[in-house]
Parts: C-alpha cells; structure tokens; sequence
C-alpha cells in the first residue's frame, strides 16, 4: 500500500531509521578503511599541533602578550602633590594680594575719568600687578603638576628660572649701586613728602614710616617745607608744621590723638624742638632698620631663593617622569 501511494519516502515518527554502514557511530564497529581514515587523521591533527608549539605553524594567530604597566613610583607621586599644594597656597595669596590691591583702588574710586590719569603713579597698582602675575604664575604650575601638563610646567620653571636670574641682577646692583640706591630713596620721599595731602596712599606710607621708625622728613625735619601746605609762607593753620607723626607723643593723657602736636615745629629751635618732634630723617631710620635686621633679610632671601630652586628642581624631575612614563606606555 505505500509503495503505490507513495507514502515510502516520508520519515513517520514511528518508523525507526536503520543505521547505514558507513554511518559514524560509537556502538557500530567501524570498517578497516575507515579506521586508517580516522588514524592518519589523528596523526595529522598531532602533527599539527606540535608544529604550532615548535613555531613552524605560521597559519595559526600569534600569541598576545601582556606589557607590563609602567606605574608612577610612590617619589613621582609626593612630588606631584607636593608641588600642586605649594602652587595652590601661593595662588590664593596672589588672589589675595589682587583683591587687596583692587578693593583699594575702588575704594578710591581711581578709575573714575577725573582720577584715570593719574593711576599710573598709584601704589595700589603694585599690588595689583604683584598680585597677577603672582597668581598667574602659580596658577600655570598648579594646573600643570595636577594635569601632568609638561606645556604649562615647562612654562612654569622657565618663569622661576627667569625670576631667579632677576634677582641675582637686582642683589648684585643693589650691592654695587648702594649710593645711588640712597639718592633715588630721598627723590621718592620728598615726592611723597610734597603730595602728603593729596595722596591718601602716600600719606598713609609716610605716616607708617615716621611713626615705626621714629622719624620726621627725608634726611631731617626741616624737609618738610618742601609740602606747600606745612611751608612757612603758607596762609593756612598748617604752616611751619610737621605732620602728627613726627611728635614724640601724639597723644595727649594716652588716649587722644592731638593732630595739632606738630604745629609751628618749625620755629623752634633744634634745642627746643628735640623735646616735641624727631629730629632725624626717616633716610637714616631706613639705614639703621636694615643695619639691625640685616641678618633676618639674608635668611628670607636665601630661604626665597632655595624655594624657587627646589620647585625648579621638583619640576624638572616630574618633568622627566612624565616624558619616561609617555615612552613606555606607547612602545
């Protein structure tokens, strides 16, 4: 009936499928022909392999090996950190010496139009560019030690390099140059001397000099004659005075400041007059004050410069760190 319907062929799920004699099965035993096919199969699938292990298969994919990573040392890593913390102190100083300098020349409203032109001459525009490039300057090595920038840390050791330099040049022509040094000293004084009532900053330095150093004028009292206010030939309640800090006692039982104490100083006599005001100039004052601390300034110079040749140094060695780390990593 199925060979005349047809129905041989059709694979029905009760019909089992007799195994063929070349069929690979575990339960049929294998012909002889067979069997050698199988063997110099194997032999060839060995051979194979232990070529692969002695290098001679070059079809097979080349083994990947691992480099091992060249990590910063625990020296790189303190003096990274060491030289960003350092930067990061002297930035915030510079910001604060910037914002000192600015909250004074706002205060004195120097960049209104009728004060614009004499900014230049201002003492608060020192601190102001101090306080910049302080900023900028140790902004340019905080940045580049926390990046591992070697742009801006080569920036930053070219700047300190350069500052050190400087300062060698200015202590040679200060040693060199002491007397003309004195002479541009009492040029500055006697200027801030003549503007004493115009200039609130320069009054407050020369008020500040007189008071701490105990001292009245550039070289003596008599130079402040020089101010058109204090001059003898002058119409006001000022005239052939000195200012309040030449008095050797401004306040009057202790506790009042006597702003009148040096009016008419300048009649007196030197006998007379040593017993209310300073006789001596603040020029002098300067001289002995640097005389007495003369060991001090030598400390902070050297201890200045030391720091600026232990950051050219930190820089240069994470320098050299960054550019070893660079070629390893990309070899």
């Amino acid at each position: 009936m199925k060979r005349y319907l047809g129905l041989k062929g059709i694979p029905w799920p009760w019909t089992k499928k007799e195994p063929e004699p070349n069929e690979s099965s575990p339960l049929i035993p294998k012909p002889r022909a067979a069997k050698e096919e199988d063997k110099e199969l194997s032999h060839d699938t060995s051979d194979s392999q232990s070529g692969s292990d002695n290098g001679q298969d070059y079809r097979s994919p080349p083994l990947t090996t691992t480099q091992p990573q060249n990590n910063y040392s625990l020296t790189d890593y303190f003096l990274k950190y060491f030289l960003f913390l350092c930067n990061l102190v002297f930035t915030v100083l510079g910001l604060v010496v910037l914002g000192l300098g600015m909250w004074g020349l706002i205060s004195k409203e120097s960049f209104a139009q009728e004060k614009i032109g004499s900014i230049g001459t201002d003492p608060m525009l020192i601190l102001v560019t101090l306080g910049l490039l302080l900023t900028l300057l140790c902004l340019t090595g905080c940045v580049g030690a926390l990046r591992e920038n070697s742009c801006l840390l080569k920036l930053f050791s070219g700047i300190v390099l350069v500052l050190i330099l400087a300062q060698v040049l200015v202590a040679i022509m200060a040693y060199s140059m002491q007397s003309q040094i004195g002479d541009y000293l009492r040029s500055a004084m006697l200027a801030a001397m003549a503007r004493y009532q115009d200039d609130l900053d320069l009054r407050f330095i020369t008020d500040e000099l007189q008071s701490n150093l105990q001292c009245c004028g550039a070289d003596t009292y008599r130079d402040w004659e020089i101010n058109i206010y204090y001059n003898c030939s002058a119409p006001g309640v000022l005239a052939c005075g000195v200012p309040a800090t030449c008095c050797i006692d401004p306040l009057e039982n202790g506790t009042v400041w006597n702003s009148q104490c040096g009016v008419r100083a300048l009649q007196l006599d030197e006998f007379t007059a040593q017993s209310v005001i300073f006789l001596g100039g603040c020029l002098g004052g300067i001289s002995r004050w640097v005389e007495l601390h003369e060991t001090f300034i030598g400390i902070v110079g050297l201890v200045v410069f030391g720091v600026e040749i232990l950051a050219v140094f930190i820089t240069t060695r994470l320098l050299e760190s960054i550019h070893w780390h660079k070629a390893h990593v990309q070899q």
